[in-house]
């Protein structure tokens, strides 16, 4: 299948905020998924900054996330993130390291 394809077929992912019937959310108008979205991308470029990447959102229904040097992969989901950056930087990247964190907390207070 192409990517396009994919993109346009993807299924919701839990992360994604989505209005369901029946469920209980804050997410019930567009624009205020759209601003949730937005603030995951933030937050997680604020994370991803220590691994020299970054992510932009893709017409609300992917990601792009990229190196400093240009290399790129289209996810559907925030639950391919880290494969996707691993794959892109070749070497481990834990979100949940120690530096990491301090580095994610120095950015959020300043």
């Amino acid at each position: 299948m192409c990517s396009l394809c994919g993109v346009l077929g993807s299924n919701e992912h839990w992360t994604d905020a989505v209005a369901r019937p029946g469920v209980y959310t804050r997410n019930v108008e567009n624009v205020d998924r759209r601003r949730e979205r937005a603030n995951r991308v933030r937050i997680a470029n604020l994370i991803l900054a220590s691994f020299g990447m970054r992510l932009a959102d893709w017409q609300g229904t992917s990601f792009v996330i990229s190196t400093r040097t240009g290399k790129t992969e289209i996810i559907n989901d925030l639950g391919h993130l880290w494969q996707a950056a691993e794959r892109l930087s070749g070497r481990t990247c834990d979100p949940l390291e120690a530096d990491v964190i301090a580095s994610f907390e120095a950015g959020r207070d300043g």
